[in-house]
């Protein structure tokens, strides 16, 4: 940035001078003497140090163009690199200093004698570069301000966006624990009273009333997770395949044959979204292979690659066709395409039902 505001003002400077210099050629023919050329030069270059000193910079080009303007009997285009330092330093709001320049030409060149029209009309170049530069520095602010305004407005715009969507979660979490929670801890309560009741009287108790036992009692321990998640918008650190054992054990209660096959992936910490994905793909793989496959013997595979995650879920079930896009393949697909990862779900060709997800673990 400072370098391009150098090559201008240089540039300004160049140009100034080179102006001064052609007028004077037009003026009193080839050349200006030595004292001419140097205050002219010094004039221009004076300029090009306008960024570092501007008061200094305009006094140092005044001087010399007015010096200029006296000793040659120049014209008005003498006048040509002051009018510019007015211009310059009225834009960055030394308006003060501006005038004083503007004043101390235009009072040393009248005392040279040119015409009225010539003094009014520099007068009148003097006081529009003094007006465009403080018209200039004024849109400066304005466009400034308006860029703030826009930045906060955007703030603003986001700030609402989180809050509503914060407040969304909130009703969406009571929604669920006013529908669910009661009927769910009902479920829990028979199903704990039927089991004591069972046991009371030496009766065994059936593994279905177990299962239903135990799976009410997860199914309350989901539902404060995901109302967790809804109110803080954070991710429980145990949702994941640390509980795996656990899901398989309470499907073996329900009677599902379930197995679990690990490759690789000895002491790897998993993305806790990664993590809690695979965990959620194969409890609705489960859950499907419990209600559509008849409990069919069923595998369950983790493989840890380098850059990959994949879980396959296969059971034996018997032959079925192309499945329905329900709410449980729906949401799987959903967590795996969220991670940039791919889901294939469909029937086996000797019969069951294949569940393959692979995802991308990312720099873990």
């Amino acid at each position: 940035m400072h370098v391009r505001t150098g090559l201008r003002d240089a540039g300004v400077a160049a140009t100034a001078g080179a102006v001064v210099l052609i007028a004077d050629y037009v003026v009193h023919g080839p050349g200006p003497d030595g004292l001419d050329w140097l205050l002219i030069v010094l004039g221009a270059v004076g300029l090009a140090f306008f960024q570092r000193v501007p008061a200094v910079s305009l006094a140092v080009t005044t001087a010399c163009m007015l010096g200029y303007a006296v000793h040659a009997d120049a014209g008005s285009l003498a006048a040509f690199p002051v009018l510019a330092g007015v211009h310059a330093v009225a834009s960055g709001g030394r308006r003060t200093v501006a005038v004083a320049a503007g004043v101390t030409f235009m009072a040393g060149f009248t005392a040279t004698g040119p015409g009225t029209e010539t003094v009014v009309l520099l007068m009148g170049w003097f006081f529009c570069a003094a007006l465009t530069g403080v018209a200039g520095k004024n849109w400066q602010a304005y466009l400034k301000q308006t860029e703030e305004r826009a930045a906060e407005a955007e703030r603003t715009r986001e700030e609402t966006a989180l809050r509503r969507a914060g407040e969304e979660r909130l009703r969406i979490a009571r929604e669920l624990h006013d529908s669910l929670t009661h009927s769910i801890s009902i479920v829990k309560l028979q199903a704990g009273v039927a089991v004591h009741l069972a046991r009371k009287r030496g009766e065994e108790v059936p593994p279905a009333l177990l299962a239903i036992q135990e799976a009410s009692g997860e199914a309350m321990r989901e539902l404060r997770s995901t109302l967790e998640v809804l109110r803080t918008d954070v991710v429980p650190d145990d949702a994941g395949l640390a509980r795996l054992e656990d899901l398989l054990d309470r499907a073996r209660t329900a009677g599902l044959a379930a197995r679990l096959t690990v490759t690789g992936g000895t002491g790897r910490t998993l993305p806790a979204e990664v993590d809690r994905a695979a965990y959620r793909i194969i409890q609705e793989a489960l859950t499907n292979v419990a209600r559509h496959a008849d409990r069919a013997e069923t595998g369950v595979q983790l493989t840890y690659g380098e850059r990959m995650l994949t879980v396959s879920v296969e059971d034996e079930g018997p032959p079925s066709g192309e499945p329905d896009p329900g709410t449980g393949l729906t949401g799987m697909r959903e967590r795996v395409t969220a991670l940039g990862g791919t889901l294939h779900a469909g029937p086996r060709s000797g019969g069951g039902f294949t569940v393959r997800a692979e995802l991308p673990l990312g720099a873990a």
